[in-house]
Formats: C-alpha cells, sequence, structure tokens
C-alpha cells in the first residue's frame, strides 16, 4: 500500500513534467551505501541519532520504500544482483578477495549494458568490489601466483590496461580504488591505474588510525603515501565533476555510485566529528549523506535534476560494531530488526530503498510492498522498452506498475542468502530459515539478544510472522508444520527452475 504524506506537492510535481520519449530519456543516478542499516536514516526511524537531511529530502520529494532488499547480506554478491537482475546464489556466494577475478561471465547482459545499448553513456564512480583479471598484469609465474599470501607492487606490470573490470561489463568509464581496504592501494582510471604503487602495505604499518572499530585492511600494494581518509572526499570530488560535465550533453547518462562508506575502517573526516549521536560511525553517516547533497546539487547545476531517475539503497545491513554502538549509544543501525551483515535475520539484508522518480513516483509517498534491488535492472528496461532475453535478469520484476499504484504488489516471494546451503524465503508476511538460526555473526550476536530479550530456541528451523513480529522473536515452526513444507516447497521450486521473473513463467 502506498501512503502519500506530500499529496499536493506530489500532483504538482508530477503537473509540471512533460512526458519523456525517445531522445528525451531520464538520466538514471544509483546511489549505493556500504554496510548501512535500515535504522540509521531518520526518515526511517524517527529516533535515529544520525541526522540525514539529504537522503530524507529523497524521500520527500519521492518514494521510500519500507520491504526493500538487496539479494545478500554482504558486498560482492548484491552488487552483483542489483547489477544483473539475478539472485546471486544462482553463480556464488562470497566476496571477491583481495586481487580477486571478475564474477561476471562474459555473456552476462548486465544493467550498464542494457543502458549502453539504449543509447546512455554510463558510469561507476566508487567502490567496484566484482573483481577484474589481474593476473592478466601479473609478472611472475601463475603457479606462485596461486600460491602468493601477500601481493607485492613489484608482482605486477602496472603500465597495463587491467582486463575484465567495469568496463568490460558495460561501463564506459570507472573511476575509484576498487574497494577502500582491499589492494591496490591507488586511484584506478577506467583500466588503468593513475599512479604506480610504489611500495606494499602491510596493516601493521599503518600510521593512521581509525576513529572506530578495526582498519579490515588486507596487506598489498599500495602508494606509499596513500591517504585512506581521503578517499571517499575524492570519490565525491569525482562524482560532482561527472554530474556538473552533463551539462548540455545530448545523451542522457546512467552513473552508478557506489560509497565505500559507512563500511570499514571507518573513518570521517575531522570536520564530521561529534555531527551524530552515534559515534564516528553516525559521523561516518553524516559525511555519506552530505555528500548525496553536494552530489545533488551538482547535478541541479547541470540542469537534469528533473529529469533524473534517482535511487537509493545499501548493499546490506551494518558490520557487527553496530552491537556495540546499541550498548554505548542507545542507537540500534538495523532497527526494528534483528540481525546485521552477513546475517538472513531482516537485519542483514532489509536496508534503505528510495526512488524518485519524476512523473512517476508521488512525492512523500511510502510504499510496504516487497521489493529488491534485483527488480531495478527489469523496471528500467520496462522503461526503455528494452526486450530482455530469457537468460537474462531471471529474478528481476518490473516495479513500475508499483510505481504507477496500478498494482499493490508485484512480487510475492524473496529468497534471502549470504552462506552456502544456508537459505531463507520470504512468502507474504511469512519468512522461513531453512537453518536453526539466522545468525552468522556467532557470538558477538549474543549479548546484543540478551539485552533485548530474545528467546532461547532450540528448533531445527524457523518461521516467522513478520507482519506480528518483525524483530523475529518468535520461531513458529514447531506450531505451523503445513506452513513450513509449504515455505520449503517453494523455495525449492524458484532454486530449481532457475528463474523467478515473471515474464519467464509458463
Amino acid at each position: 500500500m502506498k501512503l502519500s504524506l506530500f499529496p499536493a506537492l506530489g500532483l504538482l510535481a508530477a503537473s509540471l513534467i512533460p512526458t519523456l520519449s525517445g531522445a528525451d530519456k531520464m538520466n538514471v543516478l544509483i546511489l549505493y551505501a556500504d554496510d548501512l542499516g535500515y535504522g540509521d536514516l531518520t526518515s526511517y526511524q524517527d529516533n535515529s541519532k544520525i541526522p540525514t537531511p539529504h537522503l530524507d529530502q529523497i524521500a520527500k520529494e519521492g518514494t521510500r520504500f519500507t520491504d526493500g532488499h538487496s539479494s545478500s547480506g554482504i558486498c560482492t554478491p548484491s552488487r552483483y544482483a542489483l547489477l544483473t537482475g539475478r539472485h546471486h546464489w544462482r553463480d556464488f556466494h562470497g566476496i571477491v578477495n583481495a586481487m580477486g577475478a571478475s564474477v561476471f561471465p562474459s555473456e552476462r547482459l548486465t544493467l550498464p549494458e542494457m543502458m549502453q545499448q539504449s543509447g546512455y553513456d554510463t558510469a561507476c564512480i566508487g567502490k567496484w568490489h566484482l573483481g577484474w583479471d589481474w593476473m592478466a598484469i601479473h609478472t611472475g609465474d601463475a603457479t606462485d601466483a596461486k600460491q602468493k599470501k601477500v601481493w607485492e607492487h613489484t608482482d605486477f606490470d602496472w603500465s597495463q590496461e587491467i582486463p575484465d573490470g567495469p568496463l568490460a561489463h558495460g561501463f564506459d568509464h570507472y573511476f575509484g580504488d576498487s574497494v577502500i581496504n582491499f589492494p591496490p592501494y591507488c586511484w584506478i582510471r577506467d583500466n588503468k591505474v593513475v599512479t604506480v604503487p610504489d611500495s606494499t602495505l602491510l596493516p601493521k604499518n599503518i600510521k593512521q588510525k581509525t576513529k572506530e572499530g578495526n582498519w579490515e585492511v588486507r596487506p598489498g600494494p599500495a602508494m606509499a603515501d596513500w591517504d585512506f581518509y581521503q578517499v571517499l572526499p575524492t570519490l565525491a570530488d569525482e562524482g560532482e565533476k561527472y554530474l556538473r560535465g552533463r551539462k548540455g550533453q545530448d545523451k542522457p547518462f546512467f552513473l552508478f555510485f557506489p560509497f565505500p562508506s559507512p563500511h570499514a575502517p571507518i573513518i570521517p573526516t575531522d570536520e564530521f566529528d561529534g555531527k551524530s549521536g552515534a559515534g564516528a560511525y553516525g559521523d561516518f553517516v553524516v559525511q555519506t549523506d552530505d555528500i548525496v547533497g553536494r552530489l545533488i546539487k551538482a547535478l541541479k547545476e547541470s540542469g537534469e535534476y528533473e529529469n533524473t531517475i534517482i535511487i537509493f539503497s545499501a548493499d546490506n545491513g551494518p558490520e557487527h560494531y553496530a552491537y556495540a554502538r546499541d550498548e554505548r549509544f542507545g542507537h540500534w543501525s538495523a532497527e526494528p530488526f534483528r540481525g546485521l551483515k552477513r546475517d538472513i535475520y531482516e537485519g542483514g539484508h532489509h536496508v534503505p530503498f528510495l526512488i524518485k522518480w519524476p512523473g512517476k513516483t508521488e512525492a512523500g509517498s511510502v510504499e510496504d510492498a516487497l521489493v529488491s534491488q534485483i527488480d531495478i535492472m527489469a523496471t528500467l528496461a520496462n522503461y526503455l522498452d528494452f526486450s530482455l532475453p530469457e537468460d537474462a535478469a531471471e529474478d528481476s520484476h518490473d516495479l513500475l506498475p508499483l510505481l504507477d499504484g496500478t498494482v499493490e504488489k508485484v512480487r510475492d516471494s524473496h529468497i534471502h542468502n549470504t552462506a552456502k546451503g544456508k537459505y531463507a524465503i520470504r512468502v507474504g508476511d511469512w519468512l522461513y530459515i531453512d537453518q536453526p538460526s539466522g545468525n552468522h555473526n556467532g557470538r558477538k550476536a549474543l549479548a546484543f539478544e540478551k539485552r533485548r530479550n530474545y528467546p532461547e530456541d532450540d528448533q531445527k528451523v524457523a518461521l516467522y510472522n513478520l507482519k506480528e513480529d518483525i524483530a523475529q522473536r518468535h520461531n513458529l515452526a514447531a506450531k505451523n508444520p503445513e506452513k513450513v513444507a509449504e515455505m520449503k516447497a517453494e523455495m525449492k521450486k524458484i532454486r530449481d527452475q532457475g528463474f523467478s521473473a515473471p515474464r519467464l513463467k509458463k
């Protein structure tokens, strides 16, 4: 059900925007946070101790989804699912490790490739974390490379182009450091490093200090003067430059801006210290929100703001540092859910999801239908009149009828997964977990659950009614064996048939 909080504003905005077609295709800007909780944004939780005025403004001008999900509880899989319209678990489960290979099969149609074929300029600025073919520029023996524990800066020919990165899968342009806490620690523009790494970074030798938590940094090639604190500001500068540069351009643009924040290392720059009531992490979220504001301002300066679809979400829930944050500051980043990053409890994948689509979304509306980031590809395909082949976007549902208000829901189910062999399925109000627990954070979660008075549970599987128990306190599996069997069968069906997109059903 969609509830309008600002109906007059929504009707006015819709009346001022002409119908777009042909050469007047709207731009698309996807803002993608890293390890951000549903309870961090003040538009989602009135009692959040982190001010997020710029994201709140997007919510006021567009639609705020209350039941939006990523495909996984960790980074790489969620990004893959968003950019392919396909559940990650059909292909893999884990993240791309340091200097790891691309997760994209060459034949897999991606969202940016679809946008390219539809006449868009495409760019990615920020955290990639989907792999490159680093071995193509490796200078040593291939067998030795597989046994290497620490990559040295001398192991690669940095003068060469790096294959199988963003440019190989639909982006015309890339700028970033690939992954903030993985090597190489240097800037990459398109498919070449900007400045050659001249040292090998070891975490124990980092002289800078984090403001909360650990560095979570892997060893590897680096610039000797690499400053982790300047990663986010530099990406922001690049994003502003790109958006301002769209002024007067004939072609529409698709910009994917995946933030490296508020993922660890938690390193807000000094100007944001104390800007929240939730410690350094909260300050990092404030800085992330501030950059959203800067990008929106640059978009307005380009004259393209009213011709741009803006989508905001996060790859998964907050990191385990949220437990200490809750105890120290009384701020639960995953409020009102149980679980965090890695979990298949709601807190691992139930994330903020905002869409501002001029002429489509009603200003200030709230949508409580089940939706997924996987649905973005089919939605834009419908908008662009792009015919998706049967072997593409197999799990993507078109959101346009939901945004138009012509239907109350577009999907009945969603399968959740982080670790191999451990799944959950959502169908309507019910959530079934095929494990005794949805916790993948181990003992770190126990103190929190004790503090929140979670009951002990020794059942072999879990079943929750989220409409009545959004915090997943009461396992109803033993009392509802028929519902368990029904949910289990539905999950097997979706997994076995290889798709869930309505357009592929026969």
